[in-house]
């Protein structure tokens, strides 16, 4: 499949996994172990454009389209998936939204610095009792005081809140409006008063790249840094998740091929009986149901791209994508850590911690059975899972002034 690529995306994909090789690979071990945010790699990816694939240059885009950054994210997360967390905010949801609802002067001050990597993105949606309607139950207020907004309330699984610069949250304006009450804010919380970011111990997961619960007592916002107006925040988010979940699809196709290379090599060294255990019929019959599984995501994934980039409907090929890789994933882990036997639990191997990204995307960004419902409610006909033809945001008629004024 990869010789159908252009040359062009064949060519940033090789500069990722280049890049990953000589710069983060050597390294990431000893930021875990020091539970340090690796900020300089991040300026360096961003450097190389690795998160504005989707961006226009007048912004510090390279223009190549979602099928590339479903590229870039798949090749990050196969090289290390823990640096690859900084991914969506960097070049996806975080920077989408200010693009896709921010005034011209929004737009330049916050997007190019995230594309770059010279601040750090964050965005926090998710409260803890919100589920799957995280818009509609959700109970942070935002309440205007003259020039400024004033937050008050929690949010929970906001990746790297504790190191970002800039981020959008999202916050009720209308309490009696629903999904239609929420408002989305560019925030800088290390600027105003009021934002704490307490990071989640989460078993697996990256002790240098954090997720955290987020706390909010009385936060300013200027009034100027509101996304659009009150209750645009829905229309905002939705244009944004849904690319969002196709990288967070890629993300977990690059955990599924780490873990199959991993289980592959381990196969050819591993010896039982004076042979490789790879030359046993029920090790083969796992390492061919793994690469079936990988490639049936990859053509998903990269379909789902393709809808975007021709700015087609794109809800159910998405969703479609993000269930099949997340389930690959963790089909492909699981299998892979049998493979390893008993090392297979020993941080000496990463297919131990593999194994909690795979169960992190298949929840993350929409869990399987919110996905299980728009896909089996469109295939009944109950639900036309592409009933909304809203454009995805970069790709929005209505952006032509912003791009107008940019140049």
């Amino acid at each position: 499949m990869d010789e159908l690529l252009p040359d062009e995306i064949r060519q940033v994909r090789d500069a990722v996994a280049r890049f990953m090789a000589r710069e983060v690979v050597p390294v990431m071990d000893d930021f875990e172990a020091r539970g340090e945010f690796p900020r300089a790699l991040v300026r360096q990816a961003g450097a190389a454009g690795f998160y504005g694939a989707v961006f226009p240059e007048s912004v510090g885009g390279t223009d190549l389209g979602y099928v590339a950054a479903a590229v870039v994210s798949e090749e990050l997360a196969r090289a290390d998936v823990r640096f690859a967390a900084c991914n969506n905010q960097q070049g996806s949801t975080c920077p989408q939204c200010i693009y896709a609802g921010g005034t011209a002067e929004q737009v330049m001050k916050y997007v190019p610095p995230l594309l770059a990597g010279e601040t750090i993105g964050m965005m926090s949606l998710t409260e803890a009792g919100g589920g799957s309607d995280a818009l509609g139950q959700m109970q942070t207020r935002a309440v205007r005081d003259g020039a400024v907004y004033r937050l008050n309330g929690a949010k929970m699984f906001a990746s790297m809140a504790n190191e970002t610069d800039v981020g959008v949250l999202l916050a009720k304006t209308d309490p009696d409006a629903g999904a239609r009450g929420v408002t989305a804010f560019i925030v800088e919380p290390k600027k105003y008063p009021g934002f704490e970011a307490r990071p989640i111990e989460m078993h697996g997961l990256s002790k240098a790249l954090r997720t955290c619960a987020v706390f909010l007592d009385d936060f300013v916002v200027p009034v100027e840094n509101r996304l659009g107006d009150e209750g645009d925040g829905f229309a905002i988010v939705m244009r944004a998740l849904q690319p969002g979940r196709v990288t967070v699809a890629a993300k977990a196709l690059g955990v599924a091929r780490a873990c199959f290379e991993d289980a592959v090599r381990y196969a050819g060294e591993r010896e039982l009986h004076g042979r490789p255990i790879g030359r046993f019929q029920m090790i083969q019959s796992d390492i061919a149901e793994m690469a079936v599984a990988i490639e049936a995501s990859r053509a998903l994934v990269y379909e789902a791209a393709r809808h975007l980039d021709a700015d087609l409907p794109s809800n159910r090929i998405a969703a479609l994508a993000k269930f099949h890789a997340s389930g690959t994933a963790k089909l492909v882990a699981d299998k892979a850590q049998q493979i390893f036997g008993g090392y297979g639990l020993s941080l000496e191997y990463r297919v131990s911690w593999l194994k909690s990204y795979a169960d992190l995307f298949f929840t993350g960004e929409g869990t399987a059975n919110v996905q299980k419902i728009l896909i089996a409610e469109d295939a009944l006909g109950y639900k036309q899972a592409d009933r909304h033809h809203g454009r995805t945001g970069l790709r929005d008629p209505r952006r032509d002034d912003i791009a107008d004024e940019l140049g």
